[in-house]
């Protein structure tokens, strides 16, 4: 009976064991269960807006909804008003240039390309009521537009054309009483529509999210994720994280994957390596625009055309606008590959009225980085190239008019009438113009953030370390193994390969004739 205790104790033993690490695999959740977990968690709204005496009234202006809003929520308005989405501009350090202000009130772009003279059309994605011209009153705080961000009824929208203020259609009542925390409808109804379009700027964010699958979007899904854009983006007191480098220049208050995902979310060692200098993104948004069409090129130079005294559009099978008087000519793509740059979290722009010569395509915001430097990351980009009006004399980009309610005011979508709408465009910002024009050449970068696949359709190794096509062969300044061809280096490898061999080769020989002598 005794020989069977010891044996019977170490079974014993072992399946205890076993046990436990088949409860802890169960038990012990991974980082991403995890992360499902926390934000499966909604919130739930505390307050019902629709109780409130003070908000069961018409409303005659949307002014007066401001009024009642900071009737209860004393002192809000003052953080929105320090915020760059009331401001459209934010204190920043560009590298070369010292300590400036920038932003969509002076930042030049390769789309529609300023706000300056066209407040009324462009301003309606801003989050204030009435900023058609330079005579804002950024200082009142009834004109900030609270239900911009706030309306949960889905049927608030801003009027076309109405320098921010509501369509007539909208029942401010109704809306004032059905608010609470931003969503994907509030953020994107400005966000997926900047430049005129459904998908126009940024390729990563359309209307397609608003109700997605996993395999477009693995964050914003219905079938995954389903966050809401504050989920990523926080806020607090209304200053949110997230920066667009079409604007911003400095590495703060950003919004990155690895608060969240930490620095080192994989299992195996050797990728979490790679993340020192290559971002989350690159690998896993192999590419973009997977739903619409995202436009790649506009060309302005062709615009004014017209056929029997009007205005026409052109469009291709998918109903991208391929061709507009008002525009000009446009290329579109989908499912794009992104391209490829290192970035370091700062930026350079192109300010009004900037000298810069066009004889190579102009920078509009130029994104910092190298190998060399220990900030850097390579990132996935969207490059929109363009040709805009330019002052060949001055050597500066030109600020046109484009909008106008009626002709003869110089909007060039009223006029087609490039030398006047150039003349009030300048004129505005008080800039010269030497009265000749042509058309330069810009580039402008977008960094590629959303849209994130299943890790089942992450890049794959062989897709960079390849000569013949790899998604990082325009960075240079770096070797990659089975991209690059060093002949030193090669000559190396293949002599620590021989070497080797040679030395299993002896060690076997050598074991071999000694168990012959034995």
């Amino acid at each position: 009976m005794k020989r069977f205790i010891i044996p019977g104790i170490a079974l014993t033993i072992f399946a205890l064991y076993f046990i436990s690490t088949i409860t802890k695999n169960n038990v012990e959740q991974t980082p991403t269960a995890s992360l499902k977990e926390r934000f499966s968690k909604k919130e739930n709204p505390s307050v019902d807006h629709s109780k409130f005496t003070q908000l069961q009234r018409k409303f005659v202006k949307p002014q007066d909804v401001t009024a009642a809003c900071i009737d209860c929520h004393n002192e809000r308005h003052l953080e929105v008003m320090k915020s760059s989405h009331w401001n459209w501009e934010r204190e920043e350090y560009i590298e070369g240039r010292g300590i400036r202000y920038v932003g969509k009130k002076n930042i030049l772009n390769n789309f529609c390309i300023g706000i300056n003279t066209n407040e009324q059309s462009c301003n309606k994605c801003h989050i204030g009521y009435g900023w058609g011209d330079k005579n804002f009153d950024f200082t009142n705080p009834n004109n900030v537009d609270c239900l911009a961000c706030h309306d949960n009824s889905d049927t608030y929208v801003k009027q076309s054309g109405g320098a921010g203020m509501p369509d007539p259609s909208v029942n401010l009542s109704l809306v004032a009483q059905k608010v609470g925390r931003p969503t994907k409808s509030n953020c994107g109804t400005c966000h997926f529509f900047g430049g005129g379009g459904n998908n126009v700027k940024h390729g990563d964010l359309e209307k397609a999210l608003f109700d997605t699958r996993r395999d477009i979007d693995v964050h914003m899904a219905s079938d995954g994720g389903n966050l809401e854009c504050v989920d990523c983006h926080k806020t607090e007191k209304h200053q949110m994280l997230g920066k667009v480098y079409s604007l911003s220049s400095m590495n703060r208050n950003r919004s990155t994957c690895e608060q969240c995902h930490t620095e080192t979310p994989h299992e195996n060692e050797v990728i979490n390596e790679h993340s020192m200098k290559v971002a989350c993104q690159t690998c896993h948004i192999p590419e973009y625009a997977k739903v619409n069409s995202t436009k790649m090129e506009w060309d302005w130079s062709t615009a004014g055309k017209l056929v029997d005294g009007k205005p026409v559009e052109v469009k291709d099978s998918l109903g991208n606008i391929t061709y507009a008087s008002i525009k000009g000519s446009f290329v579109w793509k989908r499912n794009v590959r992104p391209e490829y740059v290192w970035f370091n979290g700062t930026a350079s722009h192109y300010l009004t009225g900037d000298t810069v010569s066009a004889d190579t395509p102009i920078q509009m915001n130029q994104l910092h980085g190298s190998y060399a430097d220990p900030d850097s990351k390579i990132i996935p980009v969207k490059v929109h190239r363009a040709k805009q009006p330019y002052d060949p004399i001055n050597k500066t980009i030109i600020q046109p008019k484009t909008f106008a309610n009626k002709e003869g005011e110089g909007g060039f979508w009223k006029d087609f009438n490039w030398q006047s709408s150039i003349q009030h465009g300048m004129d505005y910002i008080g800039l010269p113009y030497s009265g000749q024009y042509t058309f330069a050449k810009t580039e402008m970068y977008w960094p590629i953030n959303h849209m994130v696949s299943p890790k089942t359709k992450a890049v794959a190794c062989k897709e960079c370390h390849t000569r013949e096509n790899s998604r990082v062969g325009a960075l240079r300044d770096f070797y990659m193994p089975g991209r690059d061809y060093n002949a030193t280096v090669e000559a190396f490898g293949i002599g620590a390969i021989l070497v080797s061999l040679l030395g299993v080769g002896i060690h076997a020989t050598v074991r071999i004739v000694s168990k012959k002598k034995n």
